[in-house]
């Protein structure tokens, strides 16, 4: 077996273990586990929006350089 056979085999197993405690824990617990994900899972959609807006604003600042450009090179023609 290669390496990534027995990575794979090894998450498997750690998944079903997970899959396992997570079924045979109190309720309370479950909850609290659920709240940990959906926190994870709110952080990384503001995350992944900062990061949009952040790009977005990158492009609309080069947008407007190349606008400034033009308009000089057309000036210097002119």
């Amino acid at each position: 077996m290669g390496n990534k056979t027995k990575g794979l085999l090894a998450l498997l197993g750690l998944g079903a273990v997970a899959y396992w405690k997570y079924k045979n824990s109190s309720p309370e617990d479950q909850q609290a586990v659920k709240d940990k994900i959906n926190t994870a899972k709110d952080n990384f959609n503001k995350w992944g929006n900062d990061l949009k807006n952040k790009a977005n604003d990158v492009a609309s600042q080069v947008q407007n350089k190349v606008d400034e450009a033009k308009t000089k090179a057309e000036d210097t023609l002119n």
